[in-house]
């Protein structure tokens, strides 16, 4: 286990997932220079209306996008492992706690699955006009991968970063990533159909 510098947010970070913080608290400005200072990692844990969550996500600051005269900062974090919140600790201006990693059981996607995912993954992306590269089959823990590229609420992503099992995150982010497509193809045929629609010729022909 290990004492580690904690930054309670309303956002949950995944696993090799990059987001922009704005710094301006002066305790978390305090964190945030110790880490650069150290080149150490903090844990970012979902702090909602259920209290602080257990399960939470070392954060590593990768980019420092602007600092700024009064000494608030623009960064962008990159999630690393997993942890669990043994204990919270105090000493420090910023909130503290002992914790220890979270690791996966032993049960990985099978191959068929991996390909059903980034054909689902591909096929949203053809939907919605966005250009991006499908990460490999082989990328580690393809399912936080796939998650951290869209949009999720803070609760469905806290659902997968507590899941232990690869197969069965990924089969969740399937389920996500076909709802979201069977939207906006729903959106295209209303479009569709009000483009048909309830229009007067004009002149009459």
């Amino acid at each position: 286990m290990e004492e580690i510098g904690l930054f309670p947010l309303g956002i949950v970070l995944l696993p090799s997932e990059l987001v922009p913080l704005h710094i301006f608290e002066p305790r978390y400005r305090e964190l945030i220079g110790d880490c650069l200072e150290h080149d150490t990692e903090f844990g970012l844990v979902l702090a909602d209306d259920d209290g602080l969550h257990e399960i939470g996500t070392r954060a590593a600051v990768v980019e420092v996008v602007d600092r700024l005269p009064d000494g608030r900062l623009n960064v962008v974090v990159e999630g690393r492992d997993r942890f669990r919140l043994v204990e919270l600790t105090e000493g420090r201006s910023f909130q503290t706690g002992t914790v220890e990693e979270l690791v996966d059981g032993h049960d990985p996607a099978a191959p068929d699955e991996v390909e059903r995912a980034l054909s689902l993954y591909a096929r949203l992306l053809e939907l919605t006009g966005v250009e991006a590269e499908s990460p490999p089959a082989d990328a580690e823990e393809l399912s936080f991968v796939l998650a951290g590229r869209f949009e999720l609420a803070a609760g469905l992503k806290q659902e997968l970063l507590q899941a232990t099992s690869e197969r069965m995150r990924l089969a969740r982010v399937c389920e996500i990533l076909e709802a979201a497509a069977a939207a906006v193809e729903r959106q295209r045929e209303i479009a569709a159909r009000a483009g048909r629609n309830g229009r007067v010729q004009y002149p009459p022909s």
